[in-house]
């Protein structure tokens, strides 16, 4: 299974992230060009484009995206090709996860209740690592990479995983219909 979310994840944000980066680009040439995600006023990709948290490092977010996007794609790849990667990888992999999480529950965030939107595209990208950081980290957990008293709680969290992942899909979509009423929007 975790072969399997990390390729699929892995695709998820590549695209997202490519498309991301096509409309940042149209936006350049054009700030008022109409996007292909632009649903409506609440559901669109401009907005956070074109703010300063659509480029937090100094460059547009989704090119991070297209630069990280493929690490977990290859990871899952050569575990379908049963490869074993050492312990150092997977923490060093699961920080790189951890990061992503912490990236999108801000952008996320930013964008729900300061920017007024829920950007689609950058959904998509939610979609993508939420259950990648998750079962990357039960796996490591599971595995006893992060300590023996982790072991137990990771394979107790194992069988719930889709669950949880389901539960974080629905706190930001609440969220989101709480603050910027999406279903109206539609």
């Amino acid at each position: 299974m975790l072969a399997a979310v990390l390729v699929v994840g892995g695709l998820l944000g590549l695209v997202a992230s490519f498309a991301l980066t096509q409309d940042d680009f149209t936006l350049l040439g054009n700030p008022t060009a109409h996007l292909m995600c632009s649903i409506s006023a609440t559901l669109q990709c401009g907005r956070n484009i074109l703010s300063w948290q659509g480029k937090v490092f100094g460059f547009p977010n989704p090119l991070l995206g297209l630069m990280t996007f493929p690490a977990p794609l290859v990871v899952g790849v050569a575990l379908l090709g049963r490869v074993r990667l050492p312990r150092w990888y997977w923490l060093v992999f699961n920080l790189g996860m951890w990061f992503a999480m912490g990236f999108i529950a801000w952008l996320a965030y930013e964008s729900i209740f300061h920017l007024g939107t829920l950007c689609p595209w950058c959904a998509v990208v939610y979609a993508a690592v939420i259950p990648m950081w998750l079962t990357v980290t039960v796996h490591n957990m599971t595995q006893g990479r992060v300590g023996a008293a982790l072991q137990r709680i990771g394979a107790a969290i194992t069988p719930w995983t889709l669950l949880i992942t389901a539960l974080l899909y629905a706190v930001i979509l609440a969220a989101a219909q709480a603050n910027l009423n999406i279903l109206a929007s539609l």
